[in-house]
């Protein structure tokens, strides 16, 4: 199964490269970094959010995505073959689903947004800035609850443990034997 999350990981990445480099050669857009401010020297102000995304938005989604998919299968590796039980599995899963759902809520929020050029506020935010704020880090806190909770199932258990003191108390004997 290593193998598996290797390869998935290596086409994620390859993926990933291929879509920065059409982000690169997608038709430029005038202004797009944006234009000296009126009023205030030294401020830019930015170009129209909708032409700016018009050639990119979709391939930006598609690349987030991939790196929240990287996130999660690089965490996937870092865990013992033996440990990724089907729990510790959908764990993962789930948690990717969340990120991926905060993602789309923040990017759809945006399109809509740039579509109608109205939005709602919350907490203080316009929604696709609120979900920008409060959804990334929500977004990472199922990792850390299965990081925290999970450590001794997955991560670290007792065994691995009692092995880890097997190899120490034995190093420690070699070593006094030299």
């Amino acid at each position: 199964m290593t193998k598996h999350v290797i390869h998935c990981i290596f086409a994620v990445c390859v993926s990933m490269g291929l879509l920065l480099l059409m982000i690169g050669m997608a038709d430029s857009v005038p202004n797009a970094g944006g234009q000296p401010h009126a009023e205030h020297p030294g401020m830019v102000i930015g170009a129209d959010g909708a032409a700016r995304l018009a050639h990119i938005g979709s391939l930006a989604f598609m690349f987030n995505s991939l790196l929240l998919t990287l996130v999660v299968g690089l965490c996937v590796l870092g865990v013992s073959e033996r440990h990724r039980s089907r729990k510790f599995l959908a764990g993962m899963g789930g948690s990717w689903l969340f990120m991926l759902m905060i993602w789309w809520m923040m990017f759809s929020t945006h399109q809509e947004f740039l579509l109608t050029g109205e939005t709602d506020y919350f907490m203080g935010f316009p929604v696709p800035t609120a979900w920008q704020m409060y959804g990334t880090w929500l977004g990472a806190i199922p990792l850390i609850v299965m990081y925290s909770y999970g450590f001794r199932t997955f991560i670290y258990t007792r065994e691995d443990e009692a092995e880890f003191d097997a190899l120490l108390e034995q190093a420690t004997r070699n070593s006094k034997q030299d």
